[in-house]
């Protein structure tokens, strides 16, 4: 009996560490390069830029910067390393073409 609980108790300990990696990478890829389908960019975008009184400017570049990158950066404003396509596409300028 004891063998019996002591390969059940493995058992559960291994399946509970399998589904904390899982929770930890799904966590961890979140907001992401290609975390959104173009479909989701104007949802994204329009909380993006709910915060802004350039609203117009905001929405037609998040959703230009959303549809190549797939990603929009939590928040309305900064946090832009969670997305490094969206953070590093520049302007003609050298300025940030994303919002």
């Amino acid at each position: 009996m004891a063998t019996y609980m002591s390969c059940s108790n493995s058992s559960i300990k291994l399946m509970l560490l399998l589904l904390v990696s899982m929770m930890i990478i799904e966590v961890s890829m979140a907001g992401g390069e290609g975390s959104l389908t173009k479909d989701e960019c104007p949802a994204a975008c329009d909380f993006r830029c709910s915060a802004t009184h350039h609203r117009k400017p905001c929405l037609q570049y998040c959703n230009e910067c959303c549809a190549k990158c797939l990603c929009v950066p939590s928040g309305t404003y900064g946090h832009k390393e969670e997305c490094q396509c969206y953070n590093n596409w520049k302007t003609k300028e050298g300025k940030p073409k994303c919002p």
